[in-house]
This record gives structure tokens, C-alpha cells and sequence, in this order.
């Protein structure tokens, strides 16, 4: 006998050893052999007692804490009927979804345009493992939304054979190209989804959409380079701004508060004046800044004010806007000055700067006084308010040599109990080419105002025009009031050409040199 069988034989005799011999785990297992028939061999609930006692014996501490309340899903406690109609629910529905997706995969197979079932879904929502397809599409660099570019052709220009083949100039590979072409285009312009709804666009369309795309790149670029470069947002460009931060570093102004009032051709600011630069220039406490807008496009018909005009006359150009602001400002300075001299209210002029122009301020603590279009007078004042404007309208045309050309409620406020005139930088002399047009407009607004409020002794346009003109237009009907007063334009238009622009003259005594009866 050798060794190994002496050392069993050995082994076999000593008899059972200590406890802790049995429970080693690299000890030899004392097996016996159980005879068992084999219908006993093939029962499930023989399997499952055998593998009770072999967890019993190997773990008993594990099973000693497993006799709590752990629950787990071979427990599970099955006698309610309800909860093994969901169980039996939830599996059906997840045969119905697999069903859903083999036949979705069974119709759309490679096909770029595809169904889905996806309503059609019966799967529980607190059912995390239902779909086999589910991925979260935040951790994957891949949109399942997004359509898949259309595939180039080779090098060779061709791909297929025989019959099959298909080459660059194909009509469904060139379209499609082109659709994705078109994500090039700037991102202003809207393409849409063309490759998801597998749009083909011909070469000539293309290159129309692509000229397009280009043209209108080029023209937002313009018109955002003007925007910067003028008064079109709120009238403050960077030289507007740096004109502003001059006056609050002289000391001119103290500090500017807001925007207070915006119109076609310009945007007024409130501000708190300063310290005067000069002993005899005072400056008010509350100032107003008007900033003019150096676009034409705010005000197209300007021009139409400023060069027949025989003081700009020879100054004005289509050429540079600013320049042309700089002048409408000029303008409306030196009509300011006529109308404070000759004792009309209106704002007093402050100082101008280029094309700002800084005047007292109509108004107190910041709040303007409101036009006298929004606000409610009684009948005496509506009737007070008309005979001021009735004065003004006569010291405006024979003391300042002025028509408004602009004049109606929007340009007039109601302060201090009487009425002020504003905004006077459209104004013009008589002898204007069209002086007396404005002047009959200016005639017939003013009258309407009045008649509508209320007032009985209101004129009608055509007396209010005689009235504040000293002419004596009879005319009985409007029309051939405005021819005769055409008639009149052309004949003071032909006098000034013969005998020169000196005709008409800065001085205000007076009545105007021409228009005699």
C-alpha cells in the first residue's frame, strides 16, 4: 500500500476529529450517499429543500437575520389576487411592446422616411427595464432626432455597377447634396429641417437661395453698421454720448436723468443744470436736452424745410447727414431766439453743441408740462388758451418773421396757466417757397383744436389765415383759398429770384417786406 492509502486508511480510523475540522472549508466533505428514486430526483420541491439545507449549513448566521422582514422577490407574498393581476398585466404588456417593435422594425426596415408605435405603448411608466432601445441621449454624442447627412459619392464619381450605377449628376444625389448645403448659410437665415423632410433642391434653386442668403448677410451688416454709427436707437451714439459726458464734465449740466419725450427728428432729455461757464449766460436748475436723429430715414421730408430756406440755402447737402442735422439744430436755436426776444413763451436756449441742443425745461421735478392735446381745461381757460395762440400765431409771423409750420396741440403745452410753444426747428420765413402753405396748415389744425373743444369765437382756417397774415384772401370755398395762395408763393418766388435773397432780413420790426395787398 502507498503512502496516500496508508494516510487514508489513517484518517478513516482516528474517527470523527474536532468541531472545527468539520467546519473547515478546505477540509474533505463527509458525503453520504442517499438512494433516491428518480421521480424524487426530477421534483422541484426536492431541488428546493436540498438547496435550503445546503444555504442552512453553509450560512446559518445569514439565514438567522434573512427570518426578518428583508422581503424579496422569490418571497413575495402572492395569495392577493390583485397583485398578481399586475404582475400578470405587466408582463403582458411587455410581450405587446416587443410585438410593437418587431413590427416596426418588420415595416420600416431601411426605409429614410419610418412609422412608430410609440403611442401604441402599454408599458407602466415606474417600468424602468420595458424598453430595450431606451439610452439617455445626454451622455451620447449622437441625435436619434437629428437626420443623417446624405451619403457623398466616391472619387470616381460614381458608385454601383451596370444598370445600378449611379453617378455625381444624379438628379436625387444633387438635391439632396444641395439640401445639406444649405446648413452653410448664415445663421440669420432660416433654412428649416429640408434633410428630415429628404428635400431635393435643383442646382439652379440653390444657387438662388445661396445669392439670397448672401444679399441679406451683406444688407444686416449695413444697417448694423448704421445703427452704430447714428442716432437711430434713442438718438445716443457713441459721439452723441461723448458730447453729453463733455457737459457733465465742464459742469455745464449736473447729472441727466432720462428720456422725457420722443418724436420723429429727435429724442428730449431731462437734466439738472450746472454751474454757469460764462457771467452772462444763466443756466436754468432743470435743463431739457434735445438730441436730434442724424437718420434721414426718421424724418425723409426735412429737406423740405431747410433748403429753400435762403439762411441754409447755401449750406445745405444731401451728402452728409450730420451736417444737415447740425443745421436743423442751428435752426431751430435762431427761431428760439427770435421767439424769446419778441416775448413769445417757448424754452430758452441754453447752449448747442454740434447737434444737441440744450434749452430750460417746460415742466417741474423732472414731469413735463403736458401738451395741450391730454390735458382737460375748462371753457375759460379752453377760451384763454385760444386767444394766446390766436396772439402768438400774429407775433410769430409780423414781430419774428416765422410761420410754425408745424403747429397743432402736439406742440403746444399748458404751464404756469398759459400756453408755450415748442419744437420750432421745422419753422420758416414768409417768404419761403411754401411759407404760406404752412401757414394755412398751421390755421386750419389750430381751428379744428379750438372749434372741437369748444370754442364759440374760434375762427374757421380761412379767417384764422387772413387774420394772422393781414392778407384778405376772398375765396369761398378751400380750394381757390389754396390756389390764391399758390398764386401769391409763385409771385414772391419770382420777386425774390430778381431781386436777390436780401430781400428777406433777420430784423423783426415790422410787418414782412412782401405780400401787399
Amino acid at each position: 500500500m502507498d503512502s496516500v492509502g496508508v494516510a487514508a486508511a489513517a484518517a478513516h480510523d482516528a474517527g470523527p476529529g474536532p468541531a472545527w475540522q468539520s467546519k473547515c472549508p478546505w477540509g474533505a466533505p463527509n458525503t453520504t450517499s442517499i438512494s433516491c428514486s428518480l421521480a424524487d430526483v426530477m421534483s422541484e420541491q426536492l431541488a428546493k429543500e436540498l438547496q435550503l439545507e445546503e444555504e442552512n449549513a453553509a450560512f446559518p448566521e445569514v439565514v438567522a437575520v434573512a427570518e426578518g422582514p428583508f422581503i424579496t422577490g422569490e418571497n413575495v407574498d402572492t395569495s392577493s389576487d390583485l397583485m398578481l393581476a399586475q404582475m400578470l398585466q405587466m408582463e403582458f404588456d411587455r410581450e405587446y411592446d416587443a410585438q410593437l417593435r418587431r413590427e416596426e422594425k418588420k415595416i420600416n426596415g431601411d426605409s429614410k422616411v419610418s412609422i412608430s408605435f410609440e403611442n401604441y405603448r402599454k408599458v407602466h411608466p415606474y417600468d424602468s427595464d420595458s424598453s430595450e432601445d431606451e439610452v439617455d441621449w445626454q451622455d451620447t454624442r449622437h441625435d436619434p432626432y437629428r437626420a443623417d447627412k446624405p451619403t457623398t459619392t466616391p472619387r470616381r464619381g460614381f458608385i454601383g455597377k451596370g444598370k445600378d450605377i449611379t453617378t455625381k449628376h444624379d438628379e436625387v444625389v444633387c438635391g439632396r447634396k444641395n439640401t445639406a448645403r444649405m446648413e452653410n448659410f448664415a445663421p440669420e437665415f432660416q433654412v428649416g429641417d429640408g434633410i428630415g423632410m429628404d428635400l431635393k433642391l435643383s442646382n439652379q434653386v440653390f444657387n438662388a437661395l445661396k445669392q439670397h442668403a448672401y444679399s441679406e448677410e451683406r444688407r444686416s451688416a449695413r444697417l448694423h453698421e448704421k445703427k452704430e454709427h447714428s442716432t437711430a436707437e434713442k438718438a445716443v451714439d457713441p459721439k452723441t454720448r461723448l458730447l453729453l459726458y463733455k457737459m457733465v464734465n465742464a459742469g455745464m449740466l449736473e447729472t441727466i436723468t432720462g428720456c422725457i419725450s420722443t418724436g420723429k427728428e429727435s429724442v428730449v432729455f431731462h437734466a439738472y443744470g450746472g454751474k454757469s461757464t460764462t457771467e452772462d449766460k444763466v443756466i436754468p436748475p432743470e435743463c431739457a436736452i434735445k438730441v436730434f436723429k442724424t437718420t434721414l430715414n426718421e424724418f425723409k421730408n426735412r429737406d423740405k424745410y431747410i433748403k429753400d430756406d435762403y439762411r441754409f440755402k447755401d449750406r445745405f447737402s444731401k451728402l452728409n447727414p450730420r451736417k444737415i442735422i447740425r443745421m436743423w439744430a442751428e435752426k431751430e436755436m435762431h427761431n428760439l431766439t427770435r421767439m424769446q426776444n419778441a416775448g413769445i413763451p417757448c424754452p430758452q436756449v441754453v447752449i448747442l453743441k454740434k447737434h444737441v441742443l440744450v434749452m430750460s425745461f417746460i415742466g417741474k421735478d423732472q414731469v413735463p408740462a403736458p401738451k395741450l392735446k391730454d390735458v382737460t381745461l375748462s371753457s375759460e381757460d379752453m377760451k384763454k388758451a385760444y386767444y394766446q395762440t390766436l396772439n402768438m400765431m400774429q407775433q410769430l409771423y409780423k414781430e419774428c418773421n416765422l410761420v410754425h409750420a408745424d403747429l397743432s396741440e402736439y406742440n403746444m403745452l399748458w404751464h404756469d396757466g398759459k400756453v408755450w410753444l415748442i419744437d420750432v426747428s421745422q419753422s420758416v420765413e414768409p417768404t419761403h417757397p411754401h411759407g404760406l402753405e404752412f401757414l394755412f396748415r398751421d390755421c386750419k389744425n389750430v381751428s379744428q383744436f379750438f372749434q372741437k373743444g369748444g370754442v364759440a369765437e374760434a375762427l374757421n382756417e380761412r379767417e384764422l389765415f387772413n387774420a394772422v397774415s393781414g392778407l384778405n384772401i376772398t375765396a369761398d370755398n378751400e380750394v381757390d383759398f389754396q390756389a390764391e395762395i399758390e398764386a401769391l408763393e409763385k409771385m414772391n418766388e419770382d420777386h425774390v429770384q430778381n431781386h436777390g435773397k436780401k430781400l428777406a432780413t433777420f430784423s423783426s420790426d415790422g410787418d414782412p417786406p412782401i405780400y401787399d395787398e
